[in-house]
């Protein structure tokens, strides 16, 4: 593939994690959490480390947590998103080179080591241990929108695949 169709894909691929995480922003859900989130825009890092370089997928990941700091959020969303999007990258990129968990596994990694990456920042801004008690909370979260998100994304995946062996028969 060449550069500029890589490009292209990160291009796309960043836009529409853009479009996702705005849609959740717009999500009236309140888990009695601060800070709990299904994870829409994990669906794109997900897919991503399937078809693309992890590099691809950082920069992709990077870019919309920026953006959508600048465009829905603000410079403190940003430091959490950024500590825990980079955290969820890492452990999910460790999690595929062992080719020992799904798809879902490593969504459900990938949510739980987010949530932990936001509460240790939060901890070190706040300057207090006592976030920690929100821990059980955001694991059980991140268990459960990390399912979803990989289960979904095991479908795209799925889907892309059979449509693949299809267009090679022909």
């Amino acid at each position: 593939m060449s550069v500029a169709k890589k490009t292209a894909y990160c291009g796309v691929l960043t836009a529409l994690a853009l479009i996702f995480s705005y849609v959740e922003s717009l999500i009236p859900v309140n888990f009695g959490v601060p800070g709990i989130k299904l994870g829409l825009a994990n669906l794109i890092v997900l897919l991503g480390l399937y078809f693309l370089k992890p590099g691809y997928v950082l920069v992709i990941s990077v870019m919309r947590i920026m953006l959508a700091g600048f465009m829905f959020g603000n410079a403190m969303s940003i430091i959490y998103s950024l500590a825990g999007g980079v955290l969820s990258f890492i452990v999910m990129v460790i999690l595929k080179k062992t080719n020992v968990f799904s798809i879902t596994g490593m969504s459900i990694a990938g949510a739980v080591s987010h949530n932990a990456g936001q509460l240790i920042v939060a901890i070190l801004v706040v300057s207090t241990g006592k976030l920690v008690f929100y821990l059980p909370a955001l694991m059980v979260a991140g268990v459960l929108t990390g399912a979803l998100i990989g289960i979904a994304a095991g479908g795209i995946i799925n889907v892309v695949s059979r449509e693949a062996g299809r267009s090679m028969k022909k």
